[in-house]
């Protein structure tokens, strides 16, 4: 037991000594962290004051560079502008050198001039009175020109005038013209009305004979009945039957009203074989003709008024049967009779 208490004794605990040991390291540590990061820190305070002196000295050498070339170029603007003031003054002093001369060569100049000036004046007296002479002139013209503006005015007033009264002249021309037609109307009427009592007795005179016929408003003789063939002399037969129309005619006229201007009109047609013209006739042209006038001339022998008869000759050009059949020549071998105004 004794040697036990002995050994227990013996054994001695070192761990408190380590943990001191290792506290104070830990501080010591701890001490000179502390030191380099208040170092580092002072330093970078350092490095950044010298950082901020180096940029602004940085800055203001820009800036005397800068001014630097800024007095260069002002130097060399200034250089420019002598060298042209030093131009100028040249040219100045040349020009100066040639208004001398001028001046000394105007002074000779001078009296003519006063010369010049006095011609001038003596020429601008006559334009003058020439100006007082177109004036009078100018005024004249004007009272010319309102003379005449009253003139036209006038000539205006009577235009006017005589377009309204051309109005009113062409209102009675038309109620005139409307009256005319009206009258005319009448007068158409009433020839119609004359033309059917005059063939109406011409059918009972010549008693209605197979080659003697009314086709529309014409009496028709074929000119067999009347003339020879190929001649324009009225036969007797012909002399007979124009006999009868003549007093026909005779009597009618002296029933229409003498207001009614009537004509008896008296027209040749022939066929259209040609004639040979070694006759009386050259062609059927002058055959037609011819025998329209034969009738009318013997009217006139017979009393008929010559003044209501009219001769005209159609030749072979209006036929009123088509072909060239003997019987259709017949039918445009004719005498027409129409009744109808002057």
């Amino acid at each position: 037991m004794a040697l036990a208490r002995r050994r227990q004794q013996r054994h001695i605990d070192y761990w408190p000594g380590f943990v001191d040991a290792l506290s104070t390291l830990l501080l010591a540590i701890m001490f000179l962290l502390t030191v380099f990061v208040l170092g580092q820190f002072f330093l970078s305070r350092e490095i950044s004051g010298k950082d901020a002196v180096l940029n602004r000295l940085n800055s203001q050498i820009n800036e005397l560079t800068q001014l630097l070339a800024l007095e260069k170029g002002n130097k060399q603007d200034m250089e420019d502008q002598l060298a042209s003031l030093q131009a100028s003054l040249s040219q100045s002093e040349g020009e100066k050198s040639r208004l001398q001369k001028l001046l000394d060569a105007g002074s000779g100049i001078a009296s003519g001039a006063q010369a010049r000036i006095g011609a001038l004046s003596g020429e601008l007296d006559a334009e003058k009175q020439v100006s007082a002479r177109a004036m009078s002139q100018v005024e004249l013209l004007n009272q010319q020109i309102a003379a005449l503006r009253a003139q036209i005015a006038a000539v205006e007033g009577a235009l006017q005038a005589a377009e309204s009264k051309d109005q009113a002249s062409q209102a009675q021309i038309a109620d005139l013209g409307r009256r005319l037609n009206v009258a005319l109307a009448q007068k158409v009427q009433e020839l119609n009305r004359y033309r059917s009592d005059f063939f109406g007795r011409l059918r009972e005179i010549l008693s209605d004979r197979e080659n003697i016929r009314i086709v529309g408003d014409r009496f028709v003789f074929q000119s067999e009945v009347l003339f020879p063939s190929g001649g324009a002399e009225l036969n007797d037969a012909g002399k007979a039957e124009m006999l009868k129309l003549a007093q026909a005619i005779i009597e009618l006229a002296k029933e229409i009203p003498p207001e009614i201007n009537w004509v008896l009109r008296v027209d040749g047609h022939t066929d259209n074989v040609k004639l040979s013209g070694t006759g009386k006739y050259a062609d059927n042209w002058e055959l037609s003709s011819g025998r329209a006038t034969s009738v009318v001339k013997y009217l006139i022998s017979q009393g008929v008024p010559a003044d209501r008869l009219v001769a005209a000759g159609f030749g072979e050009y209006q036929p009123i049967a088509p072909g060239d059949t003997p019987e259709a020549r017949a039918q445009n071998r004719r005498i027409e009779l129409k009744l109808t105004e002057k």
